[in-house]
C-alpha cells in the first residue's frame, strides 16, 4: 500500500469518513468506518498528519488520534467550507479538510485538554444558570404586571417583588400560590449560579494570567476568566488587531475598485467573550459621561464627542481586547499610566 502523507476526516456519533493522499496528491484512501473500526485502523496506520472539523468531539479525537503517534489539525468549520468542490455528503466534506489542511495559509484550532474543555464546561453552566434566571425573573414581573405589582430593574428587586406579592390580599390565594412556587424556583436557580459562579472564582484565584488580565479597565474576574478559557493560544496571532479580528470586534469589509467601504463588525468568534467585554467598556464610558472618571483619557473624550455611546463601547472594547493580547503574550502586568494610556479612568 502507497504512503499516506495526510487523512481527512468527516467525523459523526457513529460513522467516519476517510480520505487520504499521497506524496503525489493522488486520491489513495477514501473509506467509511464505524468508531472502533477508525481506531482500529489508526492503531495500525504509520504516524501521519490528520485533518479534523473543529466541533464538538474534535479535541477528544484529536488527544486520542495524537496518543497513537498521529498528527492532527482541527480546522474551523468556514475555513475548510470553500474548499468542498461540489454538493454535500461525508465524502466531499473529508475531501475538503484534506485538501484544506495542505494551503500554507491555513490557520488551525489548538486542541484543548480535557482540564480545558472541563473548565469550558464550567463557563457554560453559569451562563445556561445566568439565562435560566433571567427568563424566569421575566416570567414573575410579566405575570406580576398582570396584578398591578411592579419592580425596578435589577435581579435583587425580584425577591422583594415576591415577598410584596406574597401579603397582598387582592392577589387571589390561586395566583399567590403559584408565585410561592415561582419563588422557590428562583432561589433555587440563585443557588445554583452562586455554586457555579463559586468554582469560577476559585479557578480564577488559582491562575496567574487572569489576576494580571483583571487589572484593565473594564476588565473583571469573569471577563478575565473568558480571556484565558475560550481564546486560543495568544501566540498564533501575530497582533492584537488579530486577536480584535478573531473576536468580531473588527468592521466588515466590503472595499472594492479602490474604494474602502466598512460596515457593522464582523461579531466573528465567541459571542459570550465578545459580549462581555463590550459590556465591561459601557460601564467603563458611563463613568466618564456620569463625570465620575478620574484622568479620563483624552482618547475616550474624544471618541464619545464624535460617536454614538454604543459604537465607543466597541471601539473601546477592540482597544481593552489588542492589550489583553499583548499582556497574554508578553507576561506583562497593566500600567496605568494616565499619560499614556488609552484606558486610563476611574479605578
Amino acid at each position: 500500500m502507497e504512503k499516506i502523507i495526510r487523512i481527512g476526516i468527516d467525523t459523526s456519533k457513529h460513522v467516519f469518513q476517510l480520505h487520504g493522499v499521497n506524496a503525489a496528491e493522488q486520491p489513495i484512501l477514501r473509506k467509511k468506518m464505524r468508531r472502533k473500526e477508525m481506531v482500529d485502523f489508526f492503531a495500525e496506520c504509520p504516524p501521519t498528519v490528520i485533518a479534523i472539523e473543529a466541533c464538538g468531539a474534535s479535541h477528544h479525537w484529536a488527544r486520542l488520534l495524537t496518543a497513537l503517534g498521529h498528527e492532527v489539525k482541527l480546522i474551523a468549520p468556514q475555513l475548510a467550507k470553500p474548499y468542498v468542490k461540489r454538493g454535500k455528503n461525508d465524502a466531499a466534506d473529508a475531501e475538503a479538510l484534506c485538501e484544506a489542511m495542505s494551503r500554507p495559509t491555513m490557520r488551525f484550532v489548538p486542541v484543548k485538554s480535557a482540564d480545558q474543555q472541563a473548565a469550558l464546561m464550567l463557563v457554560g453552566l453559569r451562563e445556561r444558570a445566568v439565562a435560566a434566571q433571567t427568563r424566569l425573573a421575566n416570567t414573575i414581573r410579566g405575570y406580576a404586571a398582570e396584578f398591578g405589582l411592579t419592580a425596578a430593574k435589577g435581579m435583587r428587586h425580584i425577591p422583594s417583588l415576591l415577598e410584596r406579592i406574597m401579603v397582598d390580599e387582592t392577589i387571589p390565594t390561586l395566583a399567590r400560590d403559584l408565585f410561592a412556587s415561582l419563588a422557590d424556583e428562583f432561589a433555587q436557580l440563585d443557588e445554583r449560579r452562586k455554586e457555579v459562579e463559586a468554582k469560577l472564582m476559585a479557578w480564577y484565584r488559582n491562575n496567574e494570567c487572569c489576576h494580571r488580565l483583571a487589572k484593565i479597565p473594564g476588565v473583571g474576574p469573569i471577563s478575565a476568566v473568558l480571556l484565558v478559557m475560550k481564546a486560543p493560544a495568544p501566540e498564533q496571532f501575530l497582533s492584537g488587531r488579530q486577536f480584535a479580528a478573531w473576536m468580531g470586534l473588527t468592521p466588515k469589509d466590503h472595499s472594492t475598485a479602490g474604494k474602502v467601504r466598512l460596515g457593522i463588525i464582523t461579531r466573528a468568534g465567541d459571542e459570550a467573550l465578545r459580549s462581555t467585554l463590550v459590556v465591561g467598556a459601557t460601564s467603563l464610558l458611563r463613568q466618564i459621561r456620569a463625570g465620575r472618571g478620574r484622568n479620563a483619557s483624552p482618547w475616550l473624550i474624544e471618541l464619545l464627542k464624535r460617536k454614538p455611546p454604543k459604537l465607543a463601547a466597541v471601539a473601546l472594547a477592540n482597544k481593552i481586547a489588542r492589550i489583553a493580547w499583548k499582556m497574554m503574550v508578553t507576561g506583562e502586568v497593566y500600567r496605568n499610566n494616565a499619560a499614556r494610556s488609552p484606558l486610563a479612568c476611574a479605578a
